[in-house]
């Protein structure tokens, strides 16, 4: 029989505080932007870099670039570049951006694969927009610390959203949504944040009964915006959505990477309490409405500006991030708020009356040239 891979000793091991980084792309006509069910063409005209790999995702007009195992935020910035050049050298377009903002609901195709086509029957018409997200994996150094950190990890979900969110134009309208990303997820079973756990054994025992209640294969089919993933040793952070520009993307990875350190070696009886449920799922409902003009609540349930609670977050993590090394990523979070998120800086293309066409030419440059 097949080990259990939600046994404690079935953890992965690895370097602790190591750093795996995987960006989902829309794949697209590189004049038009029009959305493009292209991941075969790519697959067969790619020619990897030597270091990580490109995958397909559940719709056709995806690719998702993962990096190999980094010990810095730099490396694996200098990983996913080298990744988008190659899908770039296939001759397609990419766009980065949490949801596609022209496409019809049903122009997107599924892989080809048994994975997705089984989510295809578990989700119906649920998985019909397709949506593209920023995953961020952290090394652990044993099970239990991984609990510790996703406990931790859960109270900094909200804000990390919110400065993520880069998604307000679905379906070729302005969706009055700073992540419209987000709010399609919602229709998914298992993508919000599950409770905090008493320990590893809480945790893969709550694990194993919702696999077994969802009828599903695994726990990968826990789709949820944080989780510890005992196959790799990590914990995952899977709220973000993915980013135009690299320097956005660095700053996301840092946080996310000294929040999750800072959060590991904590002391548990000298920390906030992780919020229930319903605080945080209220917290990242308001971040997607707003991203970073949002007010969230902080650890007494205060509505408070995004901006406000970044400073107290990069005073909180300022150790880890120079432990590290991912300072200068890190403080690059306040200038992504300055000009308004993501979603600000697509609605600014757009203009007023909004544009989508020019929002698309401005995504396109971005993912062509990887600059902001």
């Amino acid at each position: 029989m097949d080990d259990d891979p939600l046994d404690p000793g079935c953890f992965g091991r690895g370097d602790p505080f190591s750093l795996g980084v995987e960006e989902e792309l829309h794949l697209v006509d590189p004049v038009s932007g029009a959305l493009h069910n292209g991941a075969g063409e790519v697959f067969e005209r790619l020619e990897l870099p030597a270091r990580g790999e490109v995958e397909r995702e559940v719709h056709a007009c995806q690719v998702e670039l993962i990096t190999d195992v980094c010990a810095t935020v730099a490396e694996a910035m200098e990983v996913l570049g080298g990744l988008r050049r190659a899908v770039l050298a296939t001759g397609t377009g990419v766009v980065g951006s949490g949801t596609h903002p022209t496409a019809e609901e049903g122009a997107a195709e599924i892989t080809d694969k048994e994975r997705y086509k089984l989510v295809r029957r578990l989700l119906g018409d649920a998985i019909a927009t397709p949506v593209s997200a920023l995953h961020v994996h952290v090394g652990m150094p044993d099970a239990e610390t991984a609990v510790r950190a996703f406990n931790g990890m859960r109270r900094h979900l909200a804000l990390l959203e919110a400065l993520s969110a880069n998604a307000p134009f679905r379906h070729g309208r302005d969706t009055h949504l700073a992540s419209a990303r987000e709010i399609t997820l919602r229709a998914w079973p298992r993508s919000g944040a599950p409770r905090a756990m008493t320990g590893y054994d809480d945790f893969a025992a709550f694990a194993r009964r919702l696999t077994a209640v969802a009828d599903v294969p695994d726990y990968t089919f826990h789709w949820w915006k944080l989780r510890p993933h005992p196959k790799l040793g990590t914990v995952e952070v899977r709220a973000l959505d993915v980013q135009a520009a690299p320097e956005h993307t660095a700053g996301l990875v840092a946080a996310v990477h000294a929040l999750a350190r800072h959060e590991a070696l904590a002391d548990p009886d000298s920390s906030p309490s992780s919020p229930p449920p319903e605080i945080l799922e209220e917290a990242c409902f308001r971040a997607a409405r707003n991203g970073v003009d949002a007010t969230l609540p902080d650890a007494d349930c205060r509505l408070r500006p995004v901006a406000e609670l970044l400073e107290e977050t990069l005073a909180l993590v300022r150790p880890s991030a120079r432990e590290l090394g991912c300072e200068d990523e890190l403080d690059g979070l306040r200038g992504l708020v300055a000009r308004g998120g993501g979603a600000g800086l697509q609605r600014r293309a757009a203009g007023d009356p909004a544009d989508t066409g020019a929002v698309l030419a401005r995504l396109i440059e971005c993912g062509a040239g990887y600059r902001a």
